[in-house]
């Protein structure tokens, strides 16, 4: 919707005396083109006695005076300003007594309209995981103009919006503004950064429950918020992306850039030996397992630290293959992939290279 050019007044004919004007909101102002309707005409003049206005249908008009709406017209007609007969025209004898009299005259649409709103600064939604979390809102809605004099003295009276273009800036404010309403509202409710995507439909109802609260003062309706989008910075979205997937493969952290370490390395021909090389220095730093990670990435993704040393152990480890400490809650072990001799104490399958016996702790 954009405002468009001022329509050449027309010259009254029959019934009008000499030097009248009549107005009329040109339907190529009206729809500039196919699809985009302004939402706001203002007359080229002031009207004064002896002018004629011209309604149709799908609009209404509204004479404005002295920073105030006086009335309107809604309903389809040739209003002559001499017809003293008529009801409504009769409203404004008190303002139409002479030439040097005038009002200006607002045409406005009766039909809903269709706008696109969005906000120019990020959104601070406080997250119990990620922090401070800065969010950006777009979206869709339908609205019209449900008190045509309320709308003229917010808009022109008070905002002095007297455009489409100033009018559908300040609509999309206000509906920025309920979205963030709702979102501290449905915060204060539990909601958190990875529960936005199921609730945007929630969200749109919210700001149509509080909408006519809000909006009804500036005369609007919103009818319809529809294809709300509440976009997270690419880190957050990546950390959030992260989490499914570990919840979805039931692995921690560490398993999961393990996991993430032997598939990159499978897909590298080139460099695998020196990505396994690298990963297991950088790991083993401060934990002294070196060469004992890159063996434990090939044996298994069920892996937890000893609690002496840091070293990756098999989570049914007894005790620690690399130190012998006992390990507490173990369940005992199954073979391990790789294994190349027995314990020659109690029997147990024992991994390449282990020190101790990760079932009963005998030294090797």
């Amino acid at each position: 919707m954009v405002f468009g050019k001022k329509s050449e007044p027309v010259p009254a004919t029959g019934g009008s005396v000499f030097g009248s004007t009549t107005f009329a909101w040109d339907d190529k102002d009206k729809q500039p083109s196919p699809g985009v309707y302004n939402v706001l005409w203002k007359a080229p003049r002031q009207i004064r006695l002896n002018d004629n206005v011209v309604v149709r249908e799908d609009e209404i008009a509204v004479f404005y005076r002295d920073g105030k709406a006086l009335t309107y017209f809604d309903q389809p007609n040739r209003y002559a300003l001499t017809d003293f007969n008529a009801p409504v025209v009769g409203n404004l004898l008190k303002f139409f007594t002479g030439v040097t009299q005038w009002a200006e005259v607002y045409f406005v649409p009766k039909r809903y309209l269709d706008g696109k709103f969005g906000t120019t600064q990020p959104y601070q939604f406080t997250d119990p995981t990620f922090g401070i979390v800065n969010l950006r809102v777009f979206g869709e809605y339908r609205w019209r103009i449900s008190s045509p004099e309320l709308f003229i003295n917010q808009f022109v009276g008070t905002f002095g919006a007297d455009t489409s273009v100033d009018v559908e800036e300040r609509v999309r404010e206000q509906l920025v503004i309920l979205v963030y309403n709702a979102l501290g509202k449905m915060k204060q409710q539990g909601l958190k950064v990875t529960d936005l995507a199921a609730n945007l439909m929630n969200i749109e109802q919210e700001v149509l429950a509080v909408g006519p609260d809000h909006l009804g003062q500036y005369g609007i309706e919103i009818n319809k918020v529809s294809g709300l989008n509440i976009s997270l910075p690419d880190e957050v979205q990546h950390a959030i992306d992260t989490r499914s997937e570990m919840q979805v493969l039931g692995v921690n952290f560490m398993q999961y850039q393990t996991g993430k370490a032997i598939d990159n390395a499978a897909k590298n021909t080139s460099g695998g030996a020196g990505m396994f090389a690298g990963l297991g220095a950088g790991i083993g730093a401060g934990g002294a397992i070196g060469g004992q990670m890159a063996q434990g990435m090939g044996q298994t993704m069920n892996q937890r630290s000893c609690p002496n040393c840091g070293s990756l152990i098999s989570a049914t480890a007894k005790f620690c293959p690399n130190c012998g400490a006992t390990i507490a809650g173990s369940q005992g072990p199954p073979a391990p992939a790789g294994t190349s001799k027995f314990c020659p104490n109690c029997g147990s399958p024992i991994a390449a290279g282990a020190k101790f016996c990760n079932n009963c702790g005998t030294k090797l």
